[in-house]
């Protein structure tokens, strides 16, 4: 193979042909990945008919802890046991974090699920889970039937808020019938 080397100016880097094409070979890779396990579980599950939440945190994040320690998720997870509730902890080089929620009692209920998607922390990171992108966390998802009913993608989840997204989505509303604006 042949490096290719650049130097324009005499204190410019060296650019190597062999570093330029293995940073393309890794960026067409990662582009062209599989989706993990946890992603395959959740895009599967997120097609039934009943709602499902799917939220990816960290166990090293400070949002997602104190979203945990206010009590929010498992008084949600309680008070909504018709739903299903996905746990995928991410950027954590595949750690599930069910220690943490355990201390939490979240993973003793019957409508949780814990996943962990295997990329790492850094900027090596996943950007897109589900199809979706992914650029901060805690990020939340609701789906019924396939269909993304709210997103809330950057930040701690405001409970009251997310218990009206609940709501909301299980309503059944249309403008049929409704005279139309002239």
């Amino acid at each position: 193979m042949s490096i290719l080397c650049l130097r324009k100016y005499p204190r410019a880097p060296i650019i190597s042909g062999f570093s330029i094409l293995t940073a393309l070979l890794t960026t067409t890779s990662r582009l062209n990945a599989e989706p993990s396990v946890a992603e395959q579980r959740v895009a599967e599950a997120i097609k039934a008919q009943h709602l499902s939440v799917v939220h990816l945190w960290a166990p090293w994040c400070s949002n997602c802890q104190a979203e945990l320690k206010s009590g929010g998720w498992i008084k949600m997870v309680k008070d909504n046991p018709n739903v299903h509730f996905y746990f995928v902890s991410v950027w954590s080089g595949g750690e599930d974090g069910a220690a943490m929620l355990k201390k939490f009692e979240i993973t003793d209920q019957s409508n949780v699920t814990i996943l962990a998607d295997p990329g790492p922390r850094g900027q090596n990171h996943i950007k897109q889970f589900a199809g979706l992108p992914l650029s901060w966390i805690p990020t939340t998802w609701i789906y019924k039937g396939g269909d993304l009913r709210y997103a809330l993608n950057y930040g701690e989840a405001r409970f009251p808020l997310l218990q009206q997204f609940l709501d909301d989505s299980e309503s059944e509303w249309s403008h049929k019938g409704e005279s139309k604006i002239d």
